[in-house]
């Protein structure tokens, strides 16, 4: 008999909490700088074509794992081959890694919603945000001299993630994405629509979307559309592997799918207009071309954004609904990521969830706490970020696509489950894009970085601090991920599982 696994009660229920993973700091802050980048307007074609060759191929493959095989993402490996549960660990330990991080950019934001209340960063919002806010240290380095305006918020954030997730699936996560992620929508177009009425919001959005057709030729443009799906849908650490096994057995996958993949893509979209409007405004305020105006990623959220809120009117406001929004973006995503180690944990050691919730999760707060709430925050959360990304995701997913789809030869099982129990179905053209496209722009993305890292470094990071917290990271959650694997299993995993037949849904 196997083992009670928790269920969202309904569809709609991990629709929400799929959506509230995918939709995170990424698309306010990333995207729109992505698409100015790489054509403007012209983007929009390799990155649609990226999302129907790529990310939703691989977010039907991703759910058709989770739900036949109903276990977190090293059970699952581990059912599918027993030498394949490392990869599960390794999508684990790129999980713990990023969520020690992300719970801080989220408190920096949470603090930022009431410095905007009174434009706390004065003239200089660069200056505040490294110097009075961040007290960050000119060099790079680790310390323990603590910021309590970053641990604070910071030890708030992580108490409300252990909170939700020891409320469980249906009672915490979904609940919790159902009530936050129509509030962030509901924000985000009260923010679009005030931009698209500040002077100068056409200068923007002219800037956005006016199309460079030249771009399309480049190859790097189109490595960054595929690049921008990858990291935006929650592929390739496990959260929807997770999020998929607690699907009931009666469940249309690709349907789900094609939601959640459109939706993210659309909010997306809202975002760049939003964030190309309010810079459009900046540009024209400054007297400057908004190429001058332009940033990404802690520069546009922290620095450019501040200042376009001391300028306009009802500055204020705007500011708490922006950065509310990135709080409230930040946090869903940071459920998911979190409830990945602790699924995981609970499938390795039989944990009960409030004992697997307060003892992982309580690490993983400590290890925020004490690193990234210091004076030295900014360049490890930079340099950890940057590997973490480009190897510790894109490399987990190759591995992956790569065993799945030429190892053990699982896609077409995977195939029949998904066409088993959906509405929408897939065919050989599904196993094309998951077994050879995507492989492909896995591995010239992988190589790529990892040529460019060892020849050019990372930026002026010295030596020591990138050995240390960029490959050493990256190359150690490998190796303890191998070690993990080789644990024995509190129970017999094997003789509980009972997987989804095909063709029991329909």
């Amino acid at each position: 008999m196997a083992a009670q696994r928790e269920t969202f009660t309904r569809r709609s229920s991990f629709i929400f909490a799929a959506v509230g993973s995918a939709i995170g700091l990424g698309n306010i802050w990333r995207f729109p700088y992505v698409a100015y980048d790489s054509g403007g307007g012209a983007f929009i074609i390799p990155y649609l074509v990226a999302l129907s060759t790529a990310g939703i191929p691989l977010l039907f493959m991703y759910y058709a794992l989770g739900h036949r095989f109903r276990a977190s993402p090293p059970l699952t490996f581990r059912r599918i081959s027993g030498r394949g549960e490392m990869i599960g660990w390794w999508q684990v330990g790129i999980s713990i890694v990023i969520a020690v991080y992300y719970a801080a950019v989220i408190a920096w934001a949470l603090r930022y919603a009431g410095f905007s209340v009174t434009k706390a960063w004065g003239d200089d919002p660069a200056d505040f945000f490294g110097g009075a806010f961040l007290q960050q240290d000119a060099t790079a380095g680790v310390s323990f001299d603590y910021v309590p305006g970053v641990l604070i918020p910071l030890a708030v954030i992580w108490c409300g993630v252990l909170v939700v997730l020891g409320l469980g699936v249906q009672k915490g996560i979904a609940r919790a994405n159902m009530i936050f992620i129509p509030l962030l929508v509901v924000v985000f177009l009260i923010i679009v629509v005030r931009s698209l009425f500040l002077d100068g919001a056409a200068r923007g959005l002219d800037a956005l979307f006016s199309p460079d057709w030249g771009a399309l030729s480049s190859g790097s443009v189109w490595v960054a559309a595929y690049g921008q799906i990858f990291f935006s849908l929650s592929i390739g650490f496990g959260i929807m592997i997770t999020y998929s096994s607690y699907l009931k057995r009666r469940t249309n996958l690709t349907a789900s799918g094609l939601v959640v993949g459109l939706s993210n893509s659309a909010f997306e979209i809202l975002a760049g207009i939003g964030v190309f409007a309010a810079l459009g405004f900046m540009a024209t305020t400054a007297g400057q071309p908004v190429s001058e105006v332009v940033d990404s990623g802690v520069g546009l959220a922290f620095i450019a954004f501040p200042a376009i809120i001391s300028e306009m009117p009802g500055g204020a406001w705007f500011g708490v609904l922006f950065f509310g929004s990135i709080v409230v973006a930040g946090f869903t995503s940071l459920i998911s990521i979190v409830e990945v180690v602790v699924s995981s944990l609970r499938d390795k050691t039989a944990m009960s969830r409030n004992r697997a919730v307060w003892s992982i999760g309580g690490v993983l707060a400590i290890i925020s706490l004490a690193l990234f709430s210091t004076t030295t925050s900014l360049n490890l959360l930079d340099v950890t970020d940057a590997f973490i990304n480009n190897f510790g995701i894109v490399g987990a997913a190759l591995l992956a696509v790569l065993v799945l789809g030429w190892g053990v030869r699982k896609l077409p099982e995977l195939r029949d489950h998904l066409n088993g129990v959906s509405s929408f179905t897939v065919n050989r053209t599904w196993r094309v894009f998951v077994s050879v496209v995507t492989p492909i722009l896995l591995g010239y993305m992988f190589i790529k970085e990892v040529v460019d890292r060892i020849t050019e470094g990372y930026g002026d990071m010295p030596a020591w601090f990138v050995n240390t917290f960029g490959w050493g990271v990256g190359i150690g959650i490998i190796v303890l991920a191998w070690l993990v694997s080789l644990i024995p299993w509190k129970r017999d995993v094997d003789d509980e599982f009972e997987p989804v037949k095909v063709g029991e849904n329909v």
